[in-house]
């Protein structure tokens, strides 16, 4: 098995439901969205369904759980369709409950995994193997690649489930309905005019089918080979932009359809993201870079890098979905982020520094996750993310400020989703939002004492200790095994009619708090950057 299929295998539709798996939100992601200092926009990442454990379990958002989930579709009632791939069934979150839409777990391997077959039927007789990617119809039928049966299944609106392609075996033949044969195909998008597109992972190419069940092969086929061990070749990718019939991907895995009717496709070997102009007939890159060898390389290089699109690095991109402002959200599977291509432009949306796995919630940059596989956007702007290797399905919100904060010439200190309440207003000194120190650090759950001798206000709690001292720079932290040491501030606390004040970013940076300025609002913004990953 290739390596783009070992990555998933362990493992939106919204208001445009031509789309695939993916979705347009009400308003401009980007555009609207609060960002920081540093332009980034401010996000929040939640835990909506799955305990992390791996396993079957229906039941209520948290209790249950998933095994490797891979692809979500979003229907305009609300309800989140998941393809749990390693337990072969399509799952359902709908009224905070998980349940089966379709598909039987109906036996276990010798190591007690379930096993996969091919079945049409109802949803509860139906069998599937490691479904992936799915997209939905205007009517609100359901297409599933059905990645280890290499064939395009549909499942009803009343849960009925047949295959419209392919027969069960590897191939790559085109022909109508179970004469065209796929090899592990890994997505697919539906457009307005019932065509269904497919990511036809292993055989290097995209396939269309017509309503009436033709299936036909867009570009040219790969014929590159690679020694993958010594004296042994094997068939891989290619990469060609150019005429849709001549150019070559190199293990297509994700597809989005944007406003235009026309393609993106995650072509997670070579590491970029491609664009089919449909009308046009030919094929572009719009984002990322890098080349395989000849004779060694399966894929290219993976890499990291926002910025420009021609030079952004991906490291298997998978999942796309495609906002209401133009840009495309990015699984960036092995880069365990989200990334977001929009006007030329790739940023990072949110996952950990360094892009180590990790399963917090938390702020954008504090919050982790684990080979992330698709994502899908809601009416409200907000993101879904098939966090596969943690089990879960997670959300990513825009931060909002408290209500009540308006740009006015006040100055506020906003803790997460709460506004601190001062006996006497913040205000800014050289530059610095000073605030009352008794009431930032009762917010905070520390205790404050001052000491005359030394002038010096600390802040405790858990065994950690910030000492500043009044009309002198410079903050000190207390933790046990730990040297303390002085760091440098540029601002000192002060006394003001009987009030202490401390520059907030000091004080809320020593304990870990993340700190933005909103100058709109002229809201000193403190977060948490990330907890258990629980709600």
């Amino acid at each position: 098995m290739n390596k783009a299929i070992q990555i998933i295998a362990g493992s939106l539709l919204a208001s445009v439901l031509a789309g695939g798996s993916m979705g347009a939100s009400a308003a401009g992601f980007a555009a609207d969205g609060l960002r920081g200092e540093n332009n980034q926009l401010l996000l929040q990442v939640t835990t909506q369904a799955g305990s992390g454990d791996t396993g079957s379990r229906d039941g209520a958002l948290l209790y249950a759980n998933f095994r490797a989930p891979s692809s979500l579709v979003v229907r305009p009632d609300g309800t989140i369709i998941v393809s749990d791939s390693r337990n072969h069934e399509i799952r359902k979150v709908t009224n905070d409950q998980v349940s089966v839409l379709a598909g039987t777990f109906y036996q276990k391997d010798a190591k007690g995994m379930p096993v996969g077959a091919l079945n049409d039927g109802g949803a509860d007789t139906a069998l599937f193997s490691d479904p992936h990617g799915m997209a939905a119809d205007a009517t609100g039928n359901l297409y599933v690649a059905d990645t280890g049966n290499h064939a395009i299944r549909k499942v009803s609106t009343t849960g009925q489930v047949t295959t419209i392609a392919g027969d069960g075996i590897t191939g790559s033949v085109d022909g109508r309905g179970a004469k065209a044969r796929f090899h592990s195909p890994m997505d697919v998008a539906v457009a307005g005019d019932g065509t269904i597109y497919v990511a036809d992972t292993l055989n290097h190419v995209i396939r269309s089918i017509s309503p009436g069940g033709d299936v036909k092969t867009l570009n040219a086929r790969s014929e590159r080979y690679v020694e993958v061990t010594k004296g042994q070749a094997a068939g891989a990718g290619d990469y060609a932009d150019g005429p849709l019939a001549s150019a070559k991907f190199n293990e297509p895995s994700g597809l989005a359809l944007d406003a235009k009717g026309n393609l993106y496709v995650s072509d997670s070997g070579n590491q970029r993201i491609r664009y089919i102009d449909l009308a046009a007939q030919t094929v572009s890159t719009v984002a990322g870079t890098g080349k395989a060898g000849r004779f060694t390389d399966l894929y290219v290089p993976g890499g990291y890098a926002d910025g420009a699109s021609s030079s952004a690095a991906f490291n298997f991109p998978l999942g796309l979905t495609v906002t209401a402002e133009g840009g495309v959200v990015i699984a960036d599977s092995q880069n365990h982020s989200i990334r977001y291509l929009l006007d030329g432009q790739v940023s990072t949306l949110a996952g950990a520094s360094g892009q180590r796995p990790g399963e917090q919630d938390g702020t954008e940059a504090g919050a982790g996750f684990q080979r992330p596989s698709d994502v899908a956007v809601l009416p409200d702007g907000s993101l879904l993310v098939a966090d596969s290797y943690n089990n879960k399905i997670r959300s990513i919100q825009p931060y909002r400020l408290p209500a009540g904060i308006t740009a006015d010439d006040t100055v506020k200190v906003a803790l997460n989703a709460k506004r601190i309440d001062f006996e006497a207003a913040p205000e800014i000194n050289n530059g610095r939002t000073m605030v009352p120190v008794r009431a930032v650090t009762e917010a905070l759950g520390y205790e404050v004492e001052f000491e005359p001798g030394t002038r010096a206000v600390k802040l405790s709690k858990d065994g950690v200790a910030i000492e500043l001292y009044i009309d002198r720079t410079g903050v000190k932290r207390f933790e046990a095994g730990k040297e303390a040491a002085v760091q440098p501030t540029d601002t000192a606390p002060y006394i003001k009619q009987d009030i202490t004040y401390v520059p907030v970013r000091f004080f809320a940076e020593q304990i870990g708090l993340d700190v933005q300025w909103d100058a709109a609002t002229r809201t000193a913004i403190l977060r948490t950057p990330h907890s258990s990953g629980k709600r």
